[in-house]
């Protein structure tokens, strides 16, 4: 079993930036995917950004050149860099792992971007 817990939402003006994180019960990223997604309300869960156990890196691009994923092994944490946040970014962000059949989600942190 793999548990993990998101961090770092909250309320952010247009153009603002966050950093959320997500913090896994064990070390996994030798082994995991590892995936950070969002769902909008009335909207499908859709991929925003992804990484390898490799260290590839995978965006939407809709965040491409605004969103930043990495990941802290010593730490059993990713992270997400979100700069430039546009309102359009407003939605709940759930970090994910995966290896073969097994898959994990986090809880979600809502990140909402407003005036």
């Amino acid at each position: 079993q793999v548990q993990l817990v998101e961090s770092g939402g909250g309320l952010v003006q247009p153009g603002g930036s966050l950093r959320l994180s997500c913090a896994a019960s064990r070390s996994i990223f030798s082994t995991y995917v590892m995936g950070w997604y969002r769902q909008a309300p009335g909207k499908q869960r859709e991929l925003v950004a992804s990484t390898t156990p490799g260290g590839s890196t995978n965006y939407a691009d809709s965040v491409k050149g605004r969103f930043t994923i990495s990941r802290d092994n010593s730490k059993n944490t990713m992270y997400l860099y979100l700069n430039s946040l546009k309102p359009e970014d407003t939605a709940v962000y759930y970090c994910r792992a995966t290896w073969i059949a097994l898959d994990y989600w986090g809880q979600g942190t809502q990140v909402t971007v407003s005036s």
